[in-house]
């Protein structure tokens, strides 16, 4: 078993990449006028020649793909069109984490410029959990909504969607989310990664779906597609967020929102950079992730998500710093509580897991905030470099969040063990799940069989990727 220790110092298997062709690398170096470490670093990443080079040096508005090329795209602009032309009431519902609270914003300034209908719903998390809800749809019903447009949301919601197509709503789903067996009958299902959708670029977070079909719709209705990108701000920072790869078109909206984000005229944004000391400064991917993101997320872990986008599209400059010092407080209020939960949940592992026979955490406990269990098991993962899922109970159900290592899909692993589950979703790094108490312990053993058939040994020691030596 492991020795209980403050914290758990694991070897590293350094991987390096195959050794380039000299004379291509050469000739990359020549032509990009730059050393050959340079060269063969951007070699490692998959970029070999010069073009390839320039569109990821210099990342251009020019390079973004067409968005009818998404499948259900025209599907999608013709019913919005028809909503937006006939008065109709349009909810925008997102999910409550950075990713969902940017989309919805984003979609909410850009469709109010149209003079557009239109009011949001995110889910509570502690109520309703994850993704379109029945009491969502209950809500625009009441609200007399008769179209819902989902972002990061809705791929798997087929029962909630097959709800509001009873009621007469209908809905365009917006998601990035791998897409489960069976699909929603949507009026449209805008993912890149839906089987057979030609979308040359699969990897676009969920406010970059969103961006997508604001994209079209400009096309479509022959509206200058610039306007869109006075809110890049806003898409820069939902894809930063959300951990996406930033290449391809994630790249391009991530460094031209966040150049805009530098002379923003969005006033929630404004208010968290002097909340958080970044006004003026040259900012960067990692101001966004770890800086500006976490106090837009612990509004939804601890409080109503609603705020954070009413932060995010108000116009008035008081409410403005008003709802940024709540944000402040509730991102204190969810470091204490994200740090007692480490730290039980770290004793857990290092009194009662051996890694060696059972190459995955689950860990459950009624003091358990369901909010941050997510952040939680991201931090046990990446201590113990093990799939690690931490379940909050409330009475007789859990809810639970996943986090996983490179070689092990912890989505997959779920489908394995759904029986024993009520229901879960996520990809491939991150998942949820919700749970009986009563089949906590059946889920425990079949994860871990699921992680031991799957990881070998070596899988188990961290890589560091190196570029040269």
């Amino acid at each position: 078993m492991m020795q209980e220790t403050e914290h758990i110092r694991l070897e590293q298997r350094w991987v390096s990449p195959p050794e380039p062709c000299r004379e291509k690398l050469e000739k990359l170096a020549t032509e990009l006028n730059v050393p050959l470490i340079i060269a063969r670093i951007l070699w490692n990443r998959g970029i070999e020649d010069f073009e390839g080079s320039k569109k990821f040096l210099r990342p251009s508005l020019e390079n973004l793909h067409d968005p009818f090329a998404m499948a259900d795209m025209e599907k999608a602009v013709e019913r919005l069109n028809k909503a937006i032309d006939s008065g109709e009431q349009i909810m925008i519902y997102g999910d409550y984490d950075v990713d969902g609270v940017t989309a919805v914003s984003f979609l909410l300034k850009i469709l109010k410029n149209l003079g557009t209908n239109l009011s949001f719903y995110i889910p509570d998390r502690l109520t309703e959990g994850y993704g379109i809800s029945r009491e969502g749809i209950r809500e625009a019903q009441r609200r007399g909504v008769s179209l819902i447009v989902s972002v990061d949301c809705g791929i798997t919601a087929v029962e909630e969607i097959q709800l509001a197509r009873q009621l007469g709503i209908d809905v365009i789903v917006t998601d990035h989310h791998q897409p489960a067996e069976e699909i929603p009958e949507a009026v449209a299902m805008l993912d890149p990664k839906r089987e057979g959708c030609p979308y040359p670029f699969k990897e676009l977070a969920g406010v970059g779906v969103a961006f997508k079909l604001a994209q079209a719709l400009f096309r479509k209705r022959n509206l200058d597609e610039a306007q869109l990108f006075e809110y890049l701000d806003l898409v820069a920072l939902g894809t930063a967020a959300d951990i996406v790869p930033l290449r391809d078109e994630n790249r391009i909206l991530t460094k031209h929102g966040i150049d805009r984000m530098a002379v923003t005229s969005n006033l929630g944004l404004r208010a968290l950079l002097e909340n958080t000391g970044l006004t003026g400064k040259l900012l960067g991917t990692g101001h966004l992730v770890f800086i500006i993101a976490p106090r837009i997320n612990a509004v939804g872990r601890m409080g109503n998500a609603g705020r954070a986008v009413r932060l995010l599209t108000t116009e008035n400059e008081g409410q403005a710093r008003n709802i940024a010092k709540i944000l402040e407080a509730e991102n204190r209020k969810r470091k204490g509580v994200d740090d007692q939960i480490f730290s039980e949940a770290s004793r857990m592992v290092t009194e009662g897991i051996d890694r060696e026979s059972n190459p995955a955490i689950v860990l459950a406990s009624e003091d358990w905030h369901p909010g941050v269990i997510g952040i939680v098991a991201s931090r046990i993962a990446e201590e113990f470099y093990l799939p690690t899922i931490l379940i909050a109970l409330d009475g007789e159900e859990g809810r639970g969040s996943g986090r996983s290592i490179p070689d092990f899909d912890i989505y997959k692993a779920l489908k394995r063990c759904k029986h024993s589950l009520l229901g879960f979703g996520g990809h491939k790094y991150a998942a949820g799940l919700s749970i009986k108490r009563e089949k906590i312990e059946q889920f425990r053993e079949d994860f871990q069989a699921v992680a031991r058939s799957v990881l070998h040994p070596e899988q188990l020691i961290p890589k560091l990727k190196i570029d040269a030596e």
